[in-house]
């Protein structure tokens, strides 16, 4: 126990559900302002979409880098949660890795202007970057592999391969209105089989 008679685990222990919930939402709606305004968009908008006040966002982020590595992890952890559950939904393998690559097109098409954000802060970039590859490496190959164990798709290719193709198909969806990434993609997709 500290001075204050508190256990050091209770300071540690995971933040109550409706705070995860709310924390959640804020980050979405981050998401979103960026998406539409820019990562400068005011936090005053990122307020009003997630329906807190401003002083809500300042208490669980107190920089806009704060936010934005936030938002950023948030959306890498909601790609790699959908894996395994695309897996389990889905009628097979291959689909699976179609809908988990439409996921992965909407992060990297919404991801560059964070990323660009952050390049000021090298270290904070290359953090953010390994956690990245960290986080969605294994689970592009669990789609991989168990679409080539279906006998669904050829075997001659790598996650990583297939993560650095798809991201170069999406350069420059963000800038360009006519571009569509997706559909680039999905020529890409349908020529693993």
């Amino acid at each position: 126990m500290d001075d204050d008679g508190k256990d050091a685990d209770q300071a540690a222990k995971p933040k109550r559900a409706d705070a995860r919930r709310n924390e959640e939402a804020l980050l979405e709606a981050a998401a979103e302002v960026f998406v539409a305004s820019g990562v400068e968009a005011p936090v005053r908008d990122i307020a009003v979409k997630a329906g807190v006040g401003t002083g809500t966002i300042y208490r669980h982020f107190p920089t806009r880098a704060d936010l934005i590595i936030a938002v950023y992890r948030h959306q890498v952890d909601a790609c790699a949660e959908a894996g395994p559950s695309l897996l389990e939904t889905c009628p097979t393998p291959y689909a699976a890795l179609v809908r988990w690559i439409d996921h992965f097109v909407d992060f990297l098409v919404t991801k560059h202007g964070l990323a660009s954000a952050l390049r000021s802060d090298e270290a904070g970039f290359a953090a953010l970057h390994a956690y990245f590859f960290d986080r969605l490496v294994p689970v592009c190959a669990e789609l991989l592999d168990s679409a080539v164990a279906a006998g669904e798709i050829r075997g001659d290719l790598t996650a990583i391969d297939l993560m650095h193709g798809v991201g170069n198909l999406c350069i420059g969806a963000d800038r360009d209105p006519g571009y569509d990434a997706r559909a680039l993609v999905g020529i890409l997709i349908a020529g693993l089989r």
